[in-house]
């Protein structure tokens, strides 16, 4: 599978061969080809890392596909990140797939139900009973919510936001300006990503040495537990945008919020072409840039409900791990610095595009497996950075297992780059 994944990413034919896998074929349960899917993404981005011999083992990757699952502070578990209103909940006509884990849009559920703030969570399922899934859907998402119906595969392949979604590259490459190759060095990378896939993307490239500087809003600061397990090896700062300086001092900025709401700040691929020349910039989305959900919030589960994964996996169920967000943060990974050593070689202003219902479509289209799996000790997967116990980077490079060069450490950085 490597190798189609490779090709999807525009690399050199001949890298898969320098990709050693091993272990079990499949360490995750699913009726989808996540153990191999997952593992390839992790392999592209290895490969896209270091041009020496890499390897990763599938029981590695079952842990670090799940990483966030084995996040301890001096320990202990910090316990789940999800509101209770964060699940499927049974519609006058199926279901639906909330998700409330920022108060924001809890709040926004709650206002769409008619519920305070102090409801229960039967009054919630009452509520949401009394409406059928897709009207829902709009009237949460209308009110800054953020919820999909959960739709059968065929019925998403028939709606006009899923051909948009099936017609999306699993990733794509584009030069958007012209520009003298910059000089080599010490990628400096600026992050302005949340949840899993686009910190998913960073973290990876810090483990491979960029400096890596995340920001965030004062204004929505992020669940700074959730933030926690995807910081290793990365600075972390909280400030206002827009951010030129810092901009200006990138290599590479990566962004994981919905097609067009950060171009007020300037940030748009193409106008950071005009200023930054020579910038690599890469953008996740849930959705995808183009049909009618492009400008929809969407999370991982979200995106499962509503594509049909979620009724293939069970009635409805999930995947056994947030692959769609971790795949997509290792293809985000890869993308960056294949586009990187592009840029350093011929020069141009690069774009590197990929949308969780993207990676979901590719995913959809692989053959089907037997959900059976093996079980996977986590322990040899897992390390010590302070008081947290983190899962490792995946893989390994000319036989050296890949180890966190820092802690986690939210708002604790000063927004400005490393000298």
């Amino acid at each position: 599978m490597i190798e189609q994944v490779w090709a999807e990413l525009g690399g050199d034919p001949a890298a898969p061969g320098r990709l050693t896998t091993t272990g079990p074929d499949r360490t995750l349960g699913s009726r989808f080809p996540v153990t191999a899917f997952g593992t390839a993404a992790i392999g592209a981005a290895l490969l896209a890392a270091s041009d020496r011999p890499v390897a990763i083992d599938t029981r590695q990757a079952a842990v670090v596909l799940r990483s966030e699952r084995y996040l301890r502070k001096v320990g202990v578990a910090p316990g789940s990140l999800f509101d209770p209103l964060s699940a499927f909940h049974r519609t006058a006509d199926g279901w639906i797939r909330l998700h409330a884990n920022y108060p924001w849009h809890a709040e926004a559920a709650r206002r769409v139900l008619g519920l305070t703030a102090d409801a229960g969570l039967d009054e919630v399922r009452a509520a949401i009973g009394t409406w059928e899934k897709v009207p829902l859907e709009t009237a949460l998402h209308e009110a800054g919510g953020v919820a999909a119906a959960t739709r059968t595969e065929a019925e998403w392949a028939a709606s006009d936001a899923g051909v948009a979604a099936g017609a999306l590259p699993l990733v794509e490459r584009r030069v958007v300006g012209e520009a003298a190759p910059r000089p080599p060095g010490r990628l400096r990378v600026l992050d302005l990503t949340r949840v899993i896939a686009g910190p998913v993307a960073t973290r990876t490239l810090a483990a491979h040495g960029a400096d890596v500087l995340r920001i965030d809003p004062p204004h929505r600061p992020e669940i700074e537990v959730q933030a926690w397990e995807t910081l290793p090896g990365k600075r972390s700062a909280v400030a206002e945008l827009p951010l030129e300086d810092l901009v200006a001092g990138a290599d590479v900025l990566v962004t994981g919020y919905r097609p067009g709401s950060l171009d007020r700040f300037g940030l748009a691929p193409e106008e950071l072409a005009e200023r930054h020349p020579g910038l690599v910039v890469v953008t996740l989305s849930a959705w995808g840039h183009t049909g009618p959900w492009a400008r929809r919030r969407g999370f991982d589960s979200l995106v499962q409900s509503a594509c049909g994964i979620a009724l293939v996996e069970g009635d409805p169920g999930a995947l056994p791990a947030q692959v769609l967000d971790h795949a997509t943060g290792y293809l985000g990974a890869a993308g960056a610095l294949l586009a990187v050593a592009a840029q350093r070689r011929s020069g141009g202003t690069h774009h590197v595009r990929l949308a969780l219902a993207g990676t979901a479509a590719h995913l959809q289209r692989l053959p089907r497996t037997d959900p059976d799996a093996v079980d996977v000790d986590p322990a040899p997967w897992l390390e010590s950075l302070g008081p947290f116990t983190i899962a490792s980077p995946p893989g390994t490079v000319d036989g050296r297992r890949l180890h966190w060069p820092s802690e986690p450490d939210y708002g604790g950085a000063t927004p400005t780059w490393l000298p």
